[in-house]
């Protein structure tokens, strides 16, 4: 795992002797913390101006252990805290200050906060909710776009208006989707393929789900876990070789 920078030091510069890497290269370091990192996330990251790896004469990225540090302490804010960029920046740059700064909330300033924190059922990490403010905040979303994905159903509040943290995950990929100008409207396509490999992953877990032994019932969940993420890898896959083929 990546440690967290403690200290404000600075970014884009590397010392001597540290290792310049490709972006490639960074995206295979922060893979096992961030699984659903990406070259164009690390891209969009350094265009909002949260990191900022030296550069080649002929224009190529290279970063520092201390650039991919940085990346992993923003990505964990992210994560960890629903923080917009805006609110990660700010704290950051009061780092770099000196400032012996409190991690914010997604609201403002104050003391560390997980939204998810005051909901949490001790048992199930997924009973967590969160209120329509700290989604938004957490997708950096307005009310109108949170408004047309409920529309397309892609996000699905609970009773009560709260929302899981698959909401959140789903609609932060939205949003990540949206800066590339994915329309709402394009990713029906995508919420029917998921939901045609979420009735086969059923089918599978279903007998589990309906037999007498508890174990047998608490390892459908497990089994429901695996082939959901054995089927992602697999669509992420057959999307690669798609492109790489011409046959979309």
């Amino acid at each position: 795992m990546l440690r967290t920078p403690t200290g404000g030091a600075g970014h884009g510069t590397a010392a001597a002797g540290e290792r310049a890497m490709s972006i490639g290269t960074v995206l295979l370091q922060l893979r096992d913390e961030f699984p659903e990192v990406t070259i164009s996330k690390i891209r969009f990251l350094e265009a909002e101006g949260l990191i900022d790896p030296q550069r080649t004469p002929s224009g190529y990225r290279k970063f520092s252990p201390g650039d991919v540090e940085r990346l992993a302490q923003v990505l964990r804010m992210q994560r960890d805290h629903y923080l917009p960029l805006k609110v990660i920046r700010e704290h950051l740059e009061a780092l770099a200050r000196g400032e012996q700064a409190a991690l914010p909330s997604p609201g403002g300033p104050g003391e560390p906060v997980d939204p998810l924190r005051d909901h949490q059922d001790p048992g199930r990490a997924t009973a967590a909710r969160i209120g329509r403010p700290e989604l938004l905040a957490a997708a950096e979303a307005t009310e109108e776009q949170l408004d047309e994905w409920e529309a397309y159903g892609l996000i699905v509040a609970a009773s009560g208006g709260s929302y899981d943290a698959e909401a959140v995950n789903v609609a932060r990929l939205v949003a990540d989707l949206g800066r590339f100008g994915l329309e709402t409207r394009h990713l029906r396509a995508v919420k029917a393929a998921a939901e045609r490999e979420a009735g086969l992953v059923e089918q599978v877990v279903a007998p589990l789900r309906r037999h007498r032994n508890p174990q047998t019932r608490a390892h459908a969940e497990a089994t429901a876990k695996e082939l959901a993420e054995l089927s992602v890898r697999l669509h992420a896959a057959l999307v690669m070789t798609a492109l790489k083929t011409g046959s979309h």
